[in-house]
């Protein structure tokens, strides 16, 4: 009754090493990801120091490899400090072991320096991650903007402030012939304009977060912190938009954006809470939702969570081809279970799905042919 699968592939995973260990690191990160059947995570730059040198990028390699329980690939800063002015040396971060580029957390606002990365990384062939955010637009807010913002009287931020973002670096992709990837699509205009700029031969990707395709932003009702997050929580009109573009493939990866923070960080009240929430033990039964609704098939999710994310960054993973490294995940698509906060390997806690019953649970993970996950336990971690 088990499928047996490619171990997922994660490009979008926040591991706050080095420099915030109190929320994640390396180890507690990748046992989370082993747990829910990931066995290649790509990690964001915006740690403390900023990977923004081949230095920091190498020591998160060494790190990764020490922990041993799965693939862990850093995604290199597009500009320095991830201030958006000066270029990092995309070519120095690649050799140390960059498979993207991204100032995620952030986005590239100057439409100049987002032009000269672009050409930068056409030069290589290195895709740039945005972040697709007009920070003049949200001013920093954690909610949507619409009735619940209203409800709430708390600052929400529009549609717009994501798609305006989007439609300029369509414009400039087309210009420069740029590999552009964007982050955690939650906008039915932006998923709109990634279909125009497919369907004319731009090479343009989208990715979608489980908590966009799956929540709306009514989730924040009550003020949970759990469910603010960055982008927002949309609407139900743009939640469905996500799924239409997740099902007629101009959506064409799922990932996490798995981005942990500390209890403390999210008990201060939804306006000054941290953006954020963890997804990588839920990844699994979450996108199996978009199987059980119709809107995707199962080989169709899977590939959103394997071969798909694994093409785009050039990585031999997330397949079971002859000759492949042994990644494998063998889940069960019927078995129900809670996430409790004695279920979660993070560091951290905050998930809008805590002490709610899911469907699908992995049951072996399997990491270059060695089991790290068995029946929901992680094992083969020297540290632990």
């Amino acid at each position: 009754g088990c499928i047996v699968a490619p171990g997922f592939v994660d490009m979008h995973v926040h591991l706050r090493e080095p420099g915030q260990e109190w929320k994640e690191d390396i180890r507690t990160g990748s046992r989370a990801a082993v747990a829910g059947g990931v066995t290649t995570i790509c990690c964001m730059p915006n740690t403390d120091p900023v990977l923004d040198e081949a230095s920091v990028v190498r020591a998160v390699v060494r790190r990764g490899r020490e922990v041993g329980l799965c693939d862990v690939r850093p995604i290199g800063a597009i500009t320095r400090g991830l201030e958006g002015r000066r270029l990092t040396e995309m070519r120095e971060l690649a050799r140390a072991g960059c498979v993207a580029f991204s100032d995620d957390g952030r986005p590239v606002a100057d439409a100049g320096v987002m032009r000269r990365a672009m050409e930068y990384a056409a030069s290589f062939g290195y895709l740039l991650v945005q972040h697709a955010e007009d920070p003049s637009l949200s001013l920093g807010a954690g909610v949507n903007e619409g009735w619940v913002s209203t409800r709430l009287g708390v600052a929400g931020a529009p549609t717009e402030a994501e798609s305006v973002m989007v439609a300029r670096d369509a414009l400039l992709v087309r210009r420069t012939g740029c590999r552009y990837h964007v982050a955690h699509v939650s906008a039915a205009d932006s998923v709109a304009i990634v279909r125009e700029a497919r369907r004319r031969g731009l090479p343009v990707s989208a990715e979608a977060a489980p908590h966009h395709f799956a929540l709306t932003d009514e989730a924040v009702l009550g003020f949970d912190a759990n469910a603010k997050m960055n982008p927002p929580l949309r609407s139900e009109a743009d939640r469905r938009a996500v799924v239409e573009g997740l099902a007629d493939g101009t959506i064409e990866v799922i990932a996490t954006d798995h981005a942990p923070h500390h209890e403390d960080e999210k008990r201060t009240g939804l306006e000054c809470a941290a953006f954020g929430i963890i997804g990588l033990q839920t990844l699994l039964p979450v996108s199996l939702e978009l199987v059980r609704d119709g809107a995707l098939s199962l080989s169709e999710m899977l590939a959103k969570i394997t071969c798909n994310p694994a093409r785009l960054l050039g990585l031999d993973a997330g397949t079971l081809a002859p000759g492949a490294r042994a990644d494998v995940c063998v889940f069960d698509p019927e078995a129900r279970w809670t996430l409790t906060e004695e279920a979660i390997e993070s560091r951290s806690r905050n998930s809008p799905w805590l002490g709610r019953e899911l469907q699908g649970r992995v049951v072996w993970t399997v990491f270059a042919g060695r089991v790290v996950c068995a029946e929901g336990r992680v094992v083969g971690d020297g540290e632990a």
